[in-house]
Order: structure tokens, then C-alpha cells, then sequence
């Protein structure tokens, strides 16, 4: 976090637009071609392709924040199964059934984007899996839904933890959502539980990284040798959604749809 809380003028919200369905669609096209047999380091390879050829410049190459081994080093973050946050682009082969989350950060025109989502490879549709990344979406959808000008932060936070909790899930607070602007993560957090009617106020022109992630068994995480990749303490299986959302002066903007939404 930079101590930062940004307040974007329209010019910039416009931008971040742009940004957003840059990476939505991005996402979409990785979602497409990761099929059984599909290496990590392909996903990798062909992000850092598509973020070049749009003149954008990609978050997490050089990202080196406290918590990690950095620099990151990739265009995009690979979490399979047990793996949720932070999962570095590795050497491993996609097999069906597999739960694959994605998170993708990137600045176009001077403003930066965040989202990710989780999908089952191949034909396998395994219950539990399927449940988690509903789970995730339906949290995140809920956040959305409560977002808005004057809205508190804890009343987001305690929808998102709702919807986590009321599915049987525990939850942690350690890694959530975020402000975002001109650089990727900013102040304030915004856990995945907390009580409503506290924190501050949000503004229009505020942009924020909602990002609900759970794990099927436990709210402990464990962190790879690679230094980076954060996975289940218990080896279960995991989903994360994330959408970078705008504060209007009515209500709340979704910016990282697809460009033919």
C-alpha cells in the first residue's frame, strides 16, 4: 500500500475504462486457450504478448512489495487448486478438473486495473470447486451491489463476509481488496469481513479492487518456497474473483468489464 487514497477526475475514470476492459478481456482470451495440456508459463507468455501489443505496461514484473521474494517477474498471476493469491507462473502442465485462478493487473494511459477470476479446466466439473468460485462471485456481486458515495468501507466488507460466512466458509482478512488509481495497490484495504457502518466514507472518483477469495476448509495460508505463492494451509482447494469498480456521484461503475459489453 502506498498511504495514498487517490481521487480520480473524469478524464481519469474515463481512462480507467479503458484500462478495465483491457484486462477483462485479456482474462477472457486466457480463459479460451487455457485448456488440459496448457503450460502456466504459456499463460504467462501469452499475457505479457497482449499487455505489449496494447501499449500497456503490466503491474507485476516489477513488483516487489514486503511480503514477497520479488521482483514478481510475470505478467499475471497463475494460482491452481490449493493455490489462491499470488500464484507464480511456474512450469506445470494443466489437467482437467484443475481450479485455475488468474489475476491480471495493468496500466494503460496512466491508470491501472485489477481483476481476476477462477474457472474449472477441461470437462471435469467437480462440485466442490464449482461451489467455491460461486461463492466468490456471488460475494463479489453483493459488493458491488453495496457500493456507492458515502457508503462505508466496513459496510462493504461485512456484505462480502456475509455471503463468505453464510456459505460455510471461514474467512481471511491477512489479503483483500484494495484502492487503485495511478499505481495498483493503495489505501485503504478492504477486508473480506468486517462490521458495518465503520470506516471511512467512500467519494466519488475513488476506484477500488474488490477481490472476495475463499478456501474450502480453513482460513490459514501458506506461503511457497517460490516465495510468493500463497496456498491453503490444509492443501484444499480455492477461488478468487476481483473487479476494479468506480464511486460515481450516484452509485458505483464496473470498469473491468469486456471491451463488447
Amino acid at each position: 500500500m502506498t498511504g495514498v487514497i487517490e481521487i480520480l477526475s473524469p478524464s481519469q475514470v474515463a481512462r480507467a475504462r479503458e484500462t478495465g476492459a483491457l484486462v477483462a478481456d485479456i482474462l477472457q482470451s486466457l480463459k479460451s486457450r487455457a485448456t488440459v495440456g496448457t503450460n502456466l508459463l504459456e499463460i504467462d507468455q501469452w499475457a505479457k504478448e497482449i499487455i505489449l501489443g496494447a501499449g500497456a505496461t503490466s503491474c507485476y514484473v516489477d513488483y516487489a512489495p514486503s511480503f514477497g521474494r520479488g521482483p514478481f517477474g510475470h505478467y499475471i498471476c497463475t494460482s491452481v487448486n490449493d493455490g489462491v493469491l499470488h500464484g507464480l507462473p511456474h512450469d506445470y502442465a494443466l489437467r482437467d478438473g484443475d481450479l485455475l485462478s488468474l489475476d491480471l493487473a495493468v496500466v494503460l494511459g496512466g491508470v491501472a486495473a485489477d481483476s481476476a477470476i477462477s474457472f474449472v479446466v477441461g470437462d471435469a466439473r467437480p462440485a466442490e470447486s464449482v461451489r467455491l468460485i460461486q461463492t466468490t462471485e456471488k460475494a463479489l456481486a453483493t459488493a458491488i451491489a453495496t457500493a456507492g458515495p458515502g457508503v462505508k468501507l466496513g459496510d462493504i466488507s461485512a456484505a462480502v463476509g456475509e455471503v463468505l460466512r453464510g456459505a460455510g466458509y471461514s474467512v481471511n482478512t491477512d489479503f483483500g481488496g484494495h484502492g487503485i488509481g495511478t499505481t495498483m495497490h493503495q489505501d485503504p484495504h478492504v477486508p473480506n469481513d468486517g462490521r458495518a457502518g465503520r470506516g471511512m466514507k467512500l467519494r466519488p472518483g475513488q476506484l477500488l479492487a474488490l477481490e472476495p477469495w475463499v478456501m474450502t476448509d480453513t482460513d490459514e495460508l501458506v506461503t511457497d518456497d517460490d516465495g510468493w505463492t500463497l496456498r491453503s494451509a490444509t492443501g484444499c482447494r480455492t477461488a478468487h474473483s476481483e473487479h476494479t469498480v468506480a464511486i460515481t456521484e450516484d452509485g458505483v461503475e464496473v470498469m473491468t468489464l469486456p471491451s463488447g459489453r
